[in-house]
């Protein structure tokens, strides 16, 4: 019994100090509720107060909207108001407009039917001083009398002075019609060139002439005047800054020694990309050196974007004023500057001016339209436009989900020379279901038979390698940033190194031997873009030296 005691006491010290606890518990969950109860009572103060407010802005907007409403209905009917005004205006001007025609015709004729008869008063003032003369002369003969004339009536052969009046008034009748154009002249109907017709308007716009006559191109740039420079810049899709460059030009001279800061301090020129567009034109004016690309305008840009599916860039492309040169001379960040992130795009662009390498820079090379070719060559899909690559879809009952492409950045350029872009990219790009698994086989095969077998092998080895990242649709790229050793290296940096460029020319030189003999059994190692290895590229290379160019 004494143990149970024991245990018993153990039990009540331990409840009485659980009671406690929870008396203290109980004590502070009651501060608790007590202090939200009065942040509850401040925030139904505060809402009463809001809801007070409200309706207050309520009836403000009430009375606003009666108040606009009246306005409107006002509005309405002074503009009915000022429509029939304007209606009986043009009226009263119609009505005096022809009165006042009506009154000139008639002030016309009054001074015509006065000159008329001023003219036969001054005949019949000459009928009767000649009468007189014929009474004077008391001619016997009256033969010779009826056979006289006045000087007047001599032009229309009258015999005898009772046809004096009417004879003289016909013949002045006659003369009122001459000094004026021959009416009954055949031709002069007829439309003669260098006969009276309306001048020409003014010109808006340079005609070739005055385009040559303005510059010289055989005059070097340095030696061009400021009006020429100015027109220049114009032309060249820069004439924004002609007003600020006629303040600080000289003359050509002055933009070929001018550094990058030079143009953003004296042109205004902020945007980087236009002071790349000039550094590289007149790099181009220094060097002499043609390059294809140059004849690509930045019109002809915002075209090619549509053609590789990117059209949702061609307001950033057309505001950088991007031309044939500049795509040439492209870099990562300078896409970033034209709010390209998608890693895809990127890859999109890179393939794409590979493409226009391939063919020197030819504006028509990529095909928009299915041909008569019943299985594409790897060499004619990897010039398939957007577009195209969407009708092939729809030759292969993928129809419904075609459309999806549209703004993509998929064409045959990507499809070809992408290593990492397969059918698990389209399908995913096309928004078709993974659940839809006869669908996207389906899909597989009808890929596999575009690219060819060697292709989809060397894509397959591409995806098993190790370290492979795969390619998806949400990538993004990020500018490159340069480490603290790098700082070093800057000034001894070229501002047009290749290794920064989105397409390396040297790379591209290396594609265009490739492409330019893509086959289905001869198509290995045509995507310089996408990461190769160095030993591959090295015996790529080798083959194309030894094999030569072909035509």
């Amino acid at each position: 019994f004494a143990l149970k005691d024991e245990s018993y006491q153990e039990r009540l010290s331990r409840l009485e100090g659980d009671k406690e606890s929870l008396i203290l518990q109980v004590s502070v969950l009651t501060d608790q509720v007590e202090a939200q109860g009065v942040k509850i009572s401040d925030l139904q103060s505060s809402l009463v107060e809001h809801q007070h407010k409200l309706n207050s802005t309520e009836e403000m907007l009430q009375q606003e909207l009666l108040h606009r409403t009246s306005l409107e209905s006002q509005k309405l009917s002074l503009m009915g108001e000022v429509s029939y005004l304007k209606l009986k205006l043009a009226d009263m001007e119609g009505k005096q407009g022809h009165g006042a025609e009506r009154q000139h015709k008639a002030e016309g004729l009054f001074k015509e039917l006065k000159i008329l008869k001023d003219k036969v008063e001054h005949l019949e003032d000459q009928k009767l001083q000649y009468e007189k003369k014929l009474k004077a002369t008391k001619v016997t003969n009256n033969e010779d009398k009826n056979v006289l004339t006045c000087m007047v009536c001599k032009l229309c052969n009258a015999p005898s002075s009772e046809n004096l009046r009417v004879c003289c008034y016909s013949y002045r009748l006659r003369r009122t019609q001459s000094g004026g154009f021959n009416v009954a002249d055949p031709d002069a109907g007829q439309f003669k060139r260098g006969g009276l017709r309306a001048t020409a308007g003014p010109r808006l716009t340079r005609t070739p002439e005055s385009y040559n006559s303005a510059r010289d191109m055989n005059i070097p740039f340095s030696q061009w005047t400021k009006e020429q420079v100015c027109s220049w810049l114009e032309d060249y899709g820069l004439g924004q800054y002609v007003s600020l460059s006629r303040q600080w030009v000289e003359n050509g001279q002055t933009l070929l020694s001018a550094t990058p800061q030079d143009f953003e301090k004296e042109m205004g020129m902020k945007n980087p990309l236009h002071r790349k567009k000039l550094q590289l034109a007149l790099r181009a004016f220094t060097t002499k050196v043609v390059e294809k690309s140059s004849e690509l305008d930045y019109i002809w840009v915002t075209r090619w974007l549509d053609d590789i599916g990117l059209p949702q860039y061609k307001d950033q492309f057309h505001e950088a004023r991007v031309d044939g040169r500049m795509i040439q001379y492209l870099t990562v960040n300078d896409l970033l500057t034209l709010k390209v992130t998608s890693q895809l795009h990127h890859l999109s662009i890179k393939c794409a001016i590979h493409v226009l390498h391939a063919n020197k820079f030819n504006p028509h090379c990529l095909r928009r339209r299915p041909g008569e070719e019943k299985q594409p060559s790897p060499s004619e899909v990897v010039q398939w436009s957007n577009h195209r690559v969407m009708e092939w879809l729809r030759a292969v009952d993928l129809a419904e989900y075609a459309p999806n492409l549209r703004g993509s950045g998929v064409h045959g350029g990507l499809i070809i020379l992408e290593p990492r872009f397969s059918s698990e990219t389209l399908a995913l790009l096309l928004n078709i279901p993974p659940q839809k698994t006869l669908l996207r086989r389906h899909l597989a095969t009808a890929f596999s038979a575009l690219v060819g077998a060697q292709a989809t092998q060397e894509k397959r080895e591409y995806g098993n390698a190790t370290g492979h990242v795969p390619l998806t649709t949400t990538a993004k790229v990020k500018p490159k940033k340069l480490g603290f050793t790098q700082f070093s290296h800057l000034r001894k940096r070229k501002p047009d190194e290749s290794a920064d460029y989105i397409c390396p020319i040297d790379s591209a030189a290396l594609a265009l031997n490739g492409v330019s003999r893509l086959s289905s059994s001869a198509h290995r190692g045509l995507s310089p873009s996408l990461d190769r290895h160095a030993d591959r590229w090295e015996h790529v290379g080798t083959k194309a030296q030894t094999n030569g160019p072909k035509q």
